[in-house]
């Protein structure tokens, strides 16, 4: 991959999941050296401790552990609230994937790879959203 690609939340739950081909698909993002921000790194802990309930909560945090060291970080800043504003605006996404979509325009990332987003939909004319799993 020569696109600077950026993963959504739902993408990498999925690493702690029993669905087999999605958790490689989703493994195969994590090795690619994707950007995420700060907001991936929360929800996949909010949602995986609530949803993997064999797991227990040391577990959990290692993969937030794990996101952390194989990807990009960035942090969600004051500029990326404002830009999802616009976002969440002009293409009337729910506000949280929005501030995904900002992050990912922030970083000058050319790929979002979501299974919540319109596949293929261009955003600002840089930005094409995938769905991974299609």
């Amino acid at each position: 991959m020569n696109d600077k690609i950026f993963v959504d939340s739902n993408v990498f739950i999925y690493l702690l999941d029993k669905e087999i081909i999605k958790k490689q698909i989703s493994l195969l993002l994590l090795h690619s050296n994707p950007v995420i921000s700060t907001q991936v790194v929360g929800e996949n802990i909010f949602v995986c401790l609530r949803k993997f309930k064999e797991l227990d909560k040391l577990q959990v945090l290692k993969h937030g552990e794990n996101l952390m060291e194989k990807c990009i970080v960035k942090p969600v800043t004051t500029e990326t609230i404002k830009k999802a504003i616009e976002v969440c605006r002009k293409y009337k996404y729910s506000y949280w994937d929005s501030q995904i979509i900002a992050s990912a325009l922030e970083n000058n990332c050319t790929e979002l790879h979501s299974e919540d987003m319109q596949h293929n939909q261009l955003i600002e004319n840089k930005l094409t959203i995938i769905n991974p799993f299609l």
